[in-house]
């Protein structure tokens, strides 16, 4: 790896900590800036995910006025995104590499339908049940699944468990992406022991990767604090849709 090459992935480390911190999707600059360099896919999935999850911690860092009050939800759904993560990260070992490359886009539409018009679902689904506070049953199963998604690949695994947490919770935005954020970092967390244990790891990436993530994550909870709630579902809309046709032009 040469000085350029090692800058690039720096550069793409602190872009992905930054857009994490925010939205979600942080993976799609560094995944294929390592494909673009040469490192086979495994290899370079494994190693993103290990170099992203300081990142991940430093953005829940970053969001820590948020969290205030959040323990319990914090505590009950991270279960689902240990659980998840696990999951996925073995199946992401086991599993043909282009396995998951149908269900992806679907999922990614689906979580941006799901961002764009979650006010109205979450006020009908208030109306329905006859109030508009707590946490709907399906929410824990929902981030269960993103986590196993997460685990897997993790592209715009924050849209996806924004748009649940969204529509099942009542909670402001701001706060539901505190959550996001420390639930991303336990499924890239568990997915990245798995694959330090018993995958194919370069850590001159990880590295590379931590770095830059770790300096995206606090500038990424400090840009992303500040947007108002109109802004910040705006954000997660086009990252999500930036995703979809990232993947589908594959």
């Amino acid at each position: 790896m040469g000085p350029l090459e090692a800058l690039a992935i720096l550069i793409a480390g602190l872009g992905a900590g930054t857009i994490n911190a925010v939205v979600g999707s942080g993976t799609l600059l560094t995944f294929p800036t390592l494909l673009a360099f040469g490192f086979p896919p495994v290899t370079a999935n494994v190693s993103n995910t290990i170099g992203l999850v300081p990142g991940s911690v430093a953005g829940a860092w970053g969001y820590r006025r948020e969290l205030a009050g959040q323990r319990r939800r914090a505590l009950r759904l991270g279960l689902a995104s240990l659980l998840g993560g696990a999951a996925g990260g073995v199946l992401l070992l086991v599993l043909p590499e282009h396995a998951f490359e149908t269900i992806v886009p679907v999922l990614i539409a689906l979580g941006v339908l799901l961002v764009i018009f979650g006010p109205r679902i979450s006020a009908w689904v208030a109306k329905r049940h006859g109030d508009g506070g707590g946490e709907h049953w399906w929410v824990w199963p929902a981030v269960l699944a993103t986590g196993v998604y997460g685990g897997y690949f993790g592209a715009a695994q924050g849209v996806l468990l924004m748009a649940a947490l969204g529509i099942g919770v009542a909670d402001t935005l701001q706060r539901l992406n505190a959550t996001k954020n420390v639930l991303a970092a336990i499924v890239n967390g568990v997915a990245g022991l798995i694959f330090t244990l018993v995958a194919d790891v370069d850590w001159r990436v990880v590295a590379l990767i931590a770095i830059g993530s770790v300096m995206g994550g606090l500038l990424g909870a400090f840009v992303g604090r500040r947007l108002p709630p109109q802004v910040l579902r705006g954000v997660i809309v086009v990252v999500g849709v930036v995703a979809l046709v990232a993947l589908l032009a594959k």
